[in-house]
């Protein structure tokens, strides 16, 4: 927690220069802030890659670790994980069209409200699915 407490400055600091970086030269800004997610991206994938390949830890008082049960956890903790970042990508996305159609039909008819909200919750609803599917992968590992 406290590590977040300590980078909030530095992440406001950055979002005002980013802000300003943009504002001011468009197109360069836009190149670098993708070479720098690119970066990250790669980061990203050489922690995985060494999270997933490195050996099993084991504790000096225990092997609890080491037992055939608890060595394919991480399996249904990825699918856990992978299950809720799509879902939650994919409602995103739903919503993000939904949400501006919902709002181009109020703009012209207003009693299509009912209507569009109920649309726009079904879109959402698959964000919901993906939690459930993580629910149940965790709770068989």
């Amino acid at each position: 927690m406290i590590v977040w407490v300590a980078a909030l400055p530095v992440l406001v600091v950055g979002s005002v220069l980013a802000t300003v970086l943009l504002r001011r030269r468009g197109r360069p800004a836009v190149r670098l802030f993708l070479a720098a997610n690119a970066v990250l991206l790669l980061a990203a994938a050489a922690v995985v890659v060494v999270a997933l390949t490195g050996g099993p830890v084991e504790a000096a008082t225990t092997h609890a670790a080491t037992t055939p049960a608890a060595a394919g956890n991480w399996a249904a903790l990825l699918g856990a994980a992978i299950s809720v970042a799509g879902s939650s990508i994919g409602a995103a996305i739903a919503v993000a069209y939904t949400g501006a159609a919902a709002l181009a039909a109020l703009s012209e008819r207003p009693e299509l409200f009912g209507r569009a909200m109920v649309i726009v919750g079904l879109a959402e609803g698959i964000a919901i699915y993906g939690l459930i599917v993580a629910v149940i992968l965790i709770q068989q590992a």
